[in-house]
């Protein structure tokens, strides 16, 4: 789609520790309010693995990468990955997706 600007999407999977996904998601309402009002923030949606409560993923959708790099430096520099620490088995999985015309 030569010509045509398209948004970014962005895989973030949460793998969370026994017991911890329901916290995560707790925490997430109230911090998905400010992801969406940041700049570029077209879409987050939070999902939980069918078989694996523990496991969240989101699903987001911003005009440009750098706008999510941008929005994850400003949650690095809030301090907020830091807070995940406790709840989190694992470092987050983030994955830039592109469109494949198949």
């Amino acid at each position: 789609m030569k010509g045509k600007t398209m948004s970014q999407t962005i895989h973030v999977v949460f793998r969370c520790k026994d017991g911890q996904g329901v916290n995560l998601l707790m925490g997430l309402k109230e911090a998905l309010v400010d992801t969406r009002t940041f700049e570029g923030c077209e879409l987050v949606e939070a999902y939980t693995d069918a078989d694996n409560p523990d496991t969240v993923v989101l699903l987001e959708k911003f005009a440009t990468r750098e706008d999510h790099e941008s929005y994850i430096a400003w949650r690095t520099e809030t301090g907020m990955f830091d807070m995940l620490g406790a709840i989190l088995a694992s470092y987050l999985e983030v994955t830039y997706l592109d469109i494949a015309d198949a």
